[in-house]
């Protein structure tokens, strides 16, 4: 049996990035935290820089950095989706904007122990 596959729209394809980065920019007008987490990536960029972590921790970085900013954008999607859906005050709409925030949470205190497993002994053996 031949499969068949359907030919990339090219269009279709463009669009979608297109709408990914409005979705992008406009997240980052309106969240605060989203500043807060670039901010913290770039803080963490130039720190990688300066103190010359190697191939492999460049690359954990950048998974966390992907982790956080996405767990932010996800949050910011369900905390939207949950207003439209429920305006009015309501319990489990607290409740699964609450979780979302709290997925964010982890994924930083994740990204900060791991940073920290990382960067505190390069900053230690400048000291020594």
């Amino acid at each position: 049996m031949k499969k068949e596959y359907k030919k990339i729209n090219k269009k279709k394809l463009k669009n979608s990035f297109k709408y990914a980065i409005e979705g992008i920019q406009s997240a980052f007008k309106t969240e605060q935290n989203l500043k807060i987490h670039f901010i913290v990536t770039a803080i963490v960029v130039f720190l990688g820089i300066l103190l010359k972590i190697d191939y492999i921790e460049w690359a954990i970085c950048f998974l966390l950095f992907g982790f956080v900013i996405t767990a932010e954008l996800l949050n910011t999607a369900i905390e939207v989706t949950v207003d439209l859906a429920m305006p009015q005050k309501n319990d489990k709409a607290k409740l699964a904007k609450d979780i979302a925030a709290g997925a964010v949470l982890v994924s930083s205190i994740t990204a900060i122990l791991v940073g920290i497993v990382i960067f505190l002994p390069k900053i230690i053996n400048l000291f020594l």
